[in-house]
């Protein structure tokens, strides 16, 4: 085990639990992970791995066949295998928000229809908020939906949709105005749809379209998709929990959990980029010894590993705060804005240990370079987060005057 990023306080469950997936990713991720993601290749060999272990049903309560673990332990075991690739770490990820959003906000019926199959991987979730031309403002969206008798009829374009082909359960947010009169703040008249579809490119569904991949500069192998819903017929009973206007606040639920995950991912790709460098910097030797050995090279590796160390303990603090029950949403955006950033800026460090031989894709630091601006600007930019710890440091700091 490395010596940075430990965690105090784990119960033996979590300690073997964690062993296994570092197990998993050191003998069937990493000897693969460069080569599948130069190809931009699904690794259905590594996902059908992960279902055996039964990660797929990590934090879906044992009462619907999943193993009832908490966030903490899903965001280590996310650590882990973004330790391995990024990549895959996403396809979990997207899973576990919709399965969360069931657990917290499902009607009973929806929690027994999907959440079994989510914790045995047989239904694989996505979700889709973003759209073409709404950024990070969420209360601009135009996909709507209208209810005709016993369902919601569905029209709009969604974007960045992971695992947008191989999932078969997506929660698309929509406004719906039905119940909600002219002038409702745009928040409280968003409704989040639960849509069921086949696998695959095309046509999924009558009214249901997803175009195909969008070819990215890195986070390579997991599909990304728009979704185009023309005329899609949802049921009645696909409203998450029951009740029209309430999506937005699903859905932040769903991204608080989103964003410790991005976290955690910042965390293992970190920690990776810092294995590879100590490891090259020990092993390159100019002027008549090894780089490990010259001030300059000392004095990054130890600025890469106290910003590996300080993202965990962030990472882990909102983990645990979500897992007491309590509002994390200021933990939350403080561990991705940082985690995030200082991903970026450990591969980057790593990088230029490395180099010219940096710059060849015969190294896996290559692979990572591309992948951490990602981290940047998932689950919401630096901008955002930014204005999230603001306004609650407000909040917490109110002035008595």
């Amino acid at each position: 085990m490395s010596r940075l990023a430990q965690t105090a306080g784990l119960t033996d469950i979590q300690q073997e639990i964690l062993a296994t997936v570092r197990d998993f990713v050191d003998k069937e991720i990493i000897p693969v992970a460069t080569e599948l993601e130069h190809r931009d290749e699904y690794p259905q060999q590594i996902v059908d791995g992960l279902k055996e272990l039964g990660l797929f049903g990590l934090m879906i309560p044992e009462e619907y066949g999943g193993l009832g673990e908490s966030l903490l332990t899903y965001a280590l075991c996310v650590e882990e295998i973004a330790r391995g690739w990024m990549s895959v770490s996403g396809i979990i990820n997207t899973h576990f928000i919709v399965a969360y959003m069931l657990k917290q906000h499902g009607t009973q019926e929806q929690k027994e229809t999907f959440l079994p199959r989510m914790a045995a991987g047989e239904v694989r979730g996505a979700f889709s908020m973003s759209e073409p031309g709404l950024g990070s403002d969420v209360s601009a969206i135009t996909s709507k939906g209208v209810k005709e008798g016993d369902e919601y009829v569905l029209n709009g374009q969604k974007m960045w949709l992971t695992n947008g082909g191989t999932s078969t359960l997506v929660a698309v947010l929509c406004r719906s105005d039905e119940g909600h009169p002219e002038g409702t703040a745009p928040h409280k008249s968003m409704t989040t749809f639960l849509v069921e579809k086949e696998p695959g490119f095309g046509e999924v569904r009558p009214g249901l379209t997803i175009p195909g991949k969008i070819d990215k500069m890195g986070y390579k192998g997991v599909d990304t998709t728009e979704l185009i819903m023309d005329g899609l017929r949802i049921p009645a009973n696909r409203v998450l929990g029951g009740v029209t206007g309430r999506g937005f606040y699903q859905m932040m639920d769903g991204v608080e959990v989103g964003r410790v995950n991005v976290a955690a991912r910042g965390c293992g790709v970190a920690q990776r980029a810092f294995e590879l460098g100590v490891s090259y910097a020990q092993q390159r030797h100019t002027f008549g010894k090894a780089i490990a050995q010259h001030q300059a090279i000392q004095f990054k590796l130890a600025e890469m590993a106290t910003k590996v160390e300080a993202a965990h303990a962030m990472m882990v603090n909102a983990a645990r705060k979500k897992d007491s029950g309590e509002r994390n949403d200021l933990e939350a955006g403080m561990a991705k804005y940082l985690a995030s950033e200082y991903c970026k800026e450990v591969v980057e460090d790593a990088f230029r240990i490395h180099g010219g031989y940096g710059f060849s894709k015969e190294y896996e630091i290559e692979r990572l370079y591309r992948e951490a601006p990602m981290l940047l600007i998932g689950e919401g930019t630096a901008e955002i987060q930014k204005m999230i710890i603001g306004r609650r440091l407000l909040e917490e700091y109110r002035f008595q005057g």
